[in-house]
């Protein structure tokens, strides 16, 4: 008879192989999915994975453990792991060339064999992110792709993120199946993975799957396998009722009663047991080895147990044989942590503190040992758990550094958090590590930003000002409160910018340096109150970059100046600024400068109403982002700046892919706010109401939780009170109006603002007083901004001289409907006119406003009120040219309400619209568009000509005309035209 260790039988899991298996055939379709798989130690999580490995077919599996490390695990350990991995099979450059944007420097923060890593920042770890999954995506072209993380209860920070990244960032379409281990029990309330778990399972491809316990019929097909016969059923009795079902211990119990002694009375004495039955030395070593951790490398274990490779290789023979141990790639692991715990557990406290210094001191040795940034961030671990402070504190301000390199800047702030709690322990710390304390806080309070602790870096920057002189080091305290004035933008905290002000008081005028030049550009981005002062403090941050060759500033600054003096009105003078800044940029491979200008420029084109020229450098900086590899960052917040463009321009269902494609992506909140709020546009101009609150409803959410700019505020405003008029809950629509005008001030952001007016003064009312008022105070810089004001003029009756104070043309003789705009041309001076006279005026001056900006669904809009006032001054024909253009326009954008009042007000008025036959016997059986058409033949247009005038084509045009000729008998454009002058067909107009 033979006992095996471990059943040949994988008994009791096939529902949960079957779901992997599902899972993956769904991946091979290309169909988005991840499968969590929970359980307590030892119920067989691991020999799930690998028996659904064995049965995965053609496609790759990839897997990576995450390591205990203390209290916390590795950063990115199991990537590093995968990583590793593909090197041995494909070769460095094999791997390289499947990296998107065809540069590996990112993934140099895991292995060095990609070279030195890029700069650092919070775009550095995005980059590394987004690396690593357009790696797997790319591998996926080829082959389904499994990527199998375990342990994720021992992950850090630093790889709950990345995991997190990877499976909120799975795209449809590429065939890649994410699996996740973690311990069940081992989730105490406070556990740092529960969140993660949280957060996953509300993603709708992810499942869990929880391992239960076998039942006792399990557990007898489970011992059958191992002992190769029936256990008896007192055997059995026992052994079900001591395992509770769990396979590892029913493994470890059967080990033990195979031997026929007594079975061992608690778990950690059953885990123990086999270990105890090797030989002495073998003991000894796997006692050596528990203080490496779970996993340790063969070099490592030989020179802390101070034996060569054939001695230390046949010691441990025994404990592979005895499945203790399993040999894994250059290193081994114990079989379970609960084996490798159970053996640390029984160490003594001086053994505890002798084998760490061991590790310690063999790792100060060779640090080579291991693999950066691994030896440095261990060997912390061991001076730590040896309790020498003094070395604790020299090598967690290395670790600090090599953790940086990684951008694992979670564990680099734990490091350098050690470092602190240790600094009045070690009384010569400063020389130790060649810094002062306050050099340490001001780095701490750097990496807990980086980090988002952001309160916590406040108060580190805070404490580092409190500990020096202002007068005595005015550099070092310029840069903390450079830090504390960055950390509070973020954190929208009043003083940011009275901190970075000081700052800039502080830094040496008399001799240029980086400090000063970074300095001011951070005060320069921050200041909106004052754009003089803004403008000179961008220009000298410029110049002092450029004069001290820091690229990446000088070009920051340079986008801040030409965003301070740009004007919509004269936008081509400035763009010049831009193209500097990008060739800056560009040159030093500064690419947050590059992106930063298409986010500047992009903008500022949209305000200037420069639509198609806003799109298309918007889609050139998403270009870019995918060539850095941040297109997942900063890619969807130029989506933001794509989808706003191609939204005027009535380009909607375009803008609703590129918005799709950027929340698929899981951008950060505020982004993701932005986004739902244009698609909420779009989805209230169609007529989808329940689907404009959903997004408006998810937007808010957002906004609620934080101060925001106008820039985001004022339209989520504007969206408030156009769905409440879209219910018809106008006294709600009056009273959110009326808050807003109390809490917001309208005239800081025109831009915004004019919008906002015009929605609001739809809902007329004690408001309109108000919203004049106002008005008459509000810039309008700008064709953009001048179509709004032409429409706000329109609705609420007010002209161009009496601003705030008076409606319609009593208000002054001489006022002019669009002075200065340069789309104003078509009402001159409304002098003299009545009422209705004036109104139709100003609707046409705001057509056309609107029409030279190409934004369709706004001229459609104000078409419609052009029509009515066509109506009420009695021109029935000009209503429904009128109604017939904007029904056309509405038509194409799918703005289904709007069509349903167009129709509405036709029926009304009784006016005819496009091709439909003109009610009351208006003369000869034209319709209302060859009505139109032959007013332009009279004027002796050409078809191009007409087709330019009513922005249809040329082809429809001679349509018309050839209906015209035909309905009127005659042969030629010049009798067509006789005959209507002869009947004075247009003597009114």
């Amino acid at each position: 008879m033979s006992i095996h260790a471990v059943s040949p039988l994988f008994v009791g899991r096939a529902g949960e192989l079957s779901a992997l298996e599902r899972a993956l055939a769904g991946a091979r379709t290309g169909a988005t999915s991840t499968v969590l798989v929970g359980g307590e130690a030892g119920v067989g999580k691991t020999r799930l994975v690998r028996e659904f490995a064995d049965r995965a077919g053609e496609a790759m599996v990839l897997v990576g453990g995450c390591l205990e490390l203390g209290t916390e695990g590795l950063p990115f350990a199991p990537f590093t792991a995968v990583l590793r991995g593909l090197v041995r099979e494909l070769g460095r450059d094999g791997v390289a060339a499947l990296v998107p944007g065809g540069t590996t420097r990112g993934l140099a923060r895991l292995l060095p064999e990609f070279g030195e890593p890029d700069g650092d920042g919070s775009e550095a770890r995005a980059r590394l992110f987004e690396q690593l999954l357009g790696l797997l995506e790319r591998l996926a072209e080829d082959q389904p792709v499994v990527l199998v993380i375990e342990d994720a209860h021992w992950a850090d920070r630093s790889t709950r993120d990345l995991l997190s990244f990877l499976v909120r960032y799975q795209r449809s379409g590429v065939r890649l199946l994410i699996v996740v281990t973690y311990r069940a029990d081992e989730l105490h309330r406070t556990h740092p993975l529960r969140p993660l778990l949280a957060e996953l399972g509300r993603v709708d491809w992810v499942a869990r799957l929880e391992l239960r316990r076998l039942t006792r019929r399990e557990v007898v097909e489970q011992a059958a396998s191992i002992l190769e016969r029936e256990p008896s059923g007192p055997d059995m009795d026992l052994i079900y009722a001591r395992s509770e079902g769990n396979p590892l211990f029913v493994e470890a119990l059967l080990s033990e009663s195979g031997g026929g002694e007594a079975l061992p009375e608690s778990l950690r004495d059953l885990l123990l047991a086999g270990v105890e039955r090797l030989p002495d030395e073998t003991q000894e070593l796997l006692r050596v080895a528990s203080a490496g951790g779970q996993r340790i490398e063969h070099d490592l274990l030989s020179a802390v147990a101070g034996r060569d490779d054939v001695a230390l290789s046949n010691a441990l023979r025994p404990a592979v044989a005895g499945n203790v141990l399993v040999v894994d790639g250059e290193g081994y692991s114990f079989r379970h942590a609960l084996i490798r715990e159970a053996l640390h557990d029984d160490l003594l406290p001086g053994e505890h503190t002798r084998l760490h210094t061991r590790f310690a001191e063999a790792l100060e040795r060779d640090l080579s040992i291991l693999p950066v940034p691994r030896g440095a961030i261990e060997l912390a671990h061991h001076w730590h758990a040896a309790h020498d402070t003094t070395w604790a504190l020299i090598s967690a301000w290395h670790a600090a550094a090599a953790a940086r390199r990684s951008a694992a800047y979670d564990e680099q702030l734990r490091m350098l958090s050690r470092v602190l709690e240790l600094w009045d322990q070690v009384p010569d710390a400063a020389e130790r590590i060649g810094t002062d304390h306050v050099d340490v806080l001001r780095q701490t309070a750097t990496v807990a930003h980086l980090a988002g602790e952001y309160e916590r870096a406040i108060a580190l920057a805070t404490a580092g000002l409190a500990e020096i002189d202002e007068t005595a080091e005015p550099a070092r305290a310029a840069r903390l409160l450079r830090q504390r004035g960055l950390t509070g933008y973020d954190l929208s905290r009043p003083g940011h910018v009275d901190d970075l002000r000081r700052a800039a008081s502080l830094v040496p005028a008399d001799k240029p340096s980086k400090l000063r030049a970074q300095v001011l550009e951070s005060l320069a981005r921050m200041l909106y109150d004052d754009w003089q002062e803004k403008i000179s403090t961008a220009r000298l941050a410029m110049e002092i970059g450029h004069e001290v060759g820091d690229a990446n500033t000088e070009a920051h600054a340079l986008i801040s100046l030409t965003w301070a003096r740009c004007k919509f009105s004269d936008i081509d003078a400035y763009l010049d600024g831009f193209a500097e800044a990008r060739r800056i940029a560009a040159a030093a491979d500064a690419y947050n400068a590059m992106l930063r200008c298409a986010i500047s420029e992009s903008d500022l084109l949209e305000g200037a109403g420069r639509h198609e020229r806003a799109a298309q450098v918007a889609r050139d900086g998403i270009a870019e982002a995918e060539r850095y590899g941040v297109a997942r960052t900063s890619g969807t917040f130029l989506s933001i700046n794509l989808a706003e463009p191609l939204w005027s321009l009535g380009r909607w269902d375009e803008a609703l892919k590129v918005i799709e494609h950027a929340l698929e992506l899981m951008p950060p909140p505020p982004y993701r706010a932005s986004l739902q709020g244009l698609a909420s546009d779009i989805a209230l101009a169609r007529g989808r109401v329940d689907r404009a609150e959903e997004l408006f409803a998810a937007s808010r959410s957002v906004l609620a939780r934080g101060r925001f700019r106008d820039q985001s505020v004022l339209p989520h405003a504007c969206r408030e009170v156009e769905l409440l008029m879209a219910r018809g809950r106008l006294d709600e629509a009056r009273e959110a109006a009326a808050r807003t005008l109390r809490e917001q001030d309208l005239l800081a952001s025109p831009r915004y603002a004019w919008p906002l007016l015009v929605v609001i003064a739809q809902l007329g009312g004690d408001l309109v007083g108000e919203l004049r008022s106002v008005a008459g105070r509000l810039e309008a810089e700008g064709d953009s901004q001048e179509a709004y004001r032409l429409t706000f003029m329109a609705l609420t009756g007010l002209s161009e001289s009496e601003l705030g104070l008076g409606s319609g043309p009593e208000s002054g003789a001489g006022s002019e409907l669009g002075s200065g705009s340069g789309v104003g041309s078509a009402a001159d001076s409304v002098a003299g006119l009545d009422d209705a006279a004036w109104r139709l005026k100003a609707w046409d001056a705001a057509v056309a406003a609107w029409a030279g900006l190409r934004e369709p669904y706004s001229e459609a809009w104000t078409l419609e009120g052009a029509a009515r006032a066509a109506l009420e001054a009695g021109d029935r024909q000009g209503a429904g040219v009128r109604l017939a253009r904007a029904r056309e326009l509405a038509e194409h954008l799918g703005a289904a309400p709007l069509v349903e009042r167009l129709d509405a007000f036709a029926r009304r008025g009784r006016v005819a619209v496009a091709d439909d036959p003109v009610p009351d016997g208006l003369p000869l059986g034209l319709t209302a568009r060859e009505l139109e058409v032959l007013r332009h033949v009279a004027e002796g247009h050409s078809n191009r000509e007409i087709a330019g005038e009513l922005f249809i084509s040329v082809k429809t045009v001679s349509v018309h005309v050839s209906n015209i000729l035909a309905k009127l008998g005659v042969a030629s454009r010049g009798e067509a035209s006789a005959v209507a002058h002869r009947i004075r067909l247009f003597a009114d107009d």
